[in-house]
């Protein structure tokens, strides 16, 4: 993402912890650096893991920071709550056993949130559903999952032009437009997203995405591609099987998916 010089990262871990992290603190390195660990930069505790980042200019805007568990629980906090950094961290919101926080995103207010899992199903509703909590609040439930299943990503959508895409184990994508995904009450199972049966395997990621968007796609065993959001198919269908992003060796699967915006070229 894009951030200032002395702008705050924001580094939220998978126990429901936050650090702060300015930017100028980062090592400025070429494309082909590497860069620095970041269990180097910020106390992280034992076994915490880095679940998502988010850049922060200014804590007085009127936001608010939306945060999505494993399990389907989302709570949603006043920016200004983080305004106050601390180098040991503070507790965004409270994890329970056998959960952690996955995903976290910055709103308005008057979005959408897209909940997504990882055998296809996704559900989206009004994040005004879900009432402004303490830091340490565990938050509401935000997708009922059936038994085996998980939450894999969190999106937030802000306009009808944006189309969703998700990507599966197997290498097969599907575009569709937003509209396709109709607003419900939190808290249901929610709709199909893509069909995760043969080839297409579970589901690694899920994004809204705007024109001129592209994609960064990395195997377990280390491969590596990048495309361009537009030239993915759009579909009308929210079940159809979806089209092959990359072709995958043998016993190798998609391990992560990355979104990368337009604004950031």
């Amino acid at each position: 993402f894009v951030a200032s010089t002395h702008s705050y990262i924001l580094v939220f871990t998978n126990q429901g912890r936050v650090y702060w992290l300015k930017v100028y603190e980062i090592p400025d390195v070429g494309a082909a650096g590497k860069g620095k660990p970041i269990v180097n930069l910020v106390n992280l505790e034992r076994g915490e893991k880095v679940a998502d980042m988010m850049a922060v200019q200014d804590f007085e805007t009127p936001a608010f920071v939306v945060m999505a568990s494993r399990q389907g629980w989302v709570k949603k906090t006043a920016l200004s709550a983080y305004s106050r950094p601390r180098v040991a961290g503070i507790i965004a919101c409270t994890v329970e056993e056998r959960d952690e926080l996955i995903a976290v995103s910055q709103t308005s207010g008057q979005d959408d949130l897209l909940l997504c899992t990882s055998k296809g199903k996704a559900i989206r509703f009004a994040e005004n559903q879900v009432r402004e909590m303490g830091r340490v609040a565990r938050g509401v439930r935000g997708v009922r999952l059936r038994p085996g299943d998980a939450v894999v990503s969190m999106g937030v959508v802000r306009n009808d032009s944006q189309t969703i895409l998700a990507v599966t184990e197997g290498g097969v994508g599907k575009r569709t437009p937003v509209g396709g995904y109709p607003r419900q009450g939190r808290g249901g199972q929610g709709v199909i997203n893509i069909k995760t049966t043969g080839r297409n395997g579970k589901v690694v990621g899920t994004f809204p995405v705007e024109q001129g968007a592209e994609l960064i796609i990395i195997t377990g065993k280390g491969k590596i591609i990048r495309l361009e959001a537009d030239t993915i198919r759009q579909t009308t269908s929210r079940g159809t099987l979806g089209v092959k992003l990359m072709d995958l060796g043998e016993e190798d699967t998609v391990a992560d998916v990355s979104l990368v915006p337009a604004e950031e070229e």
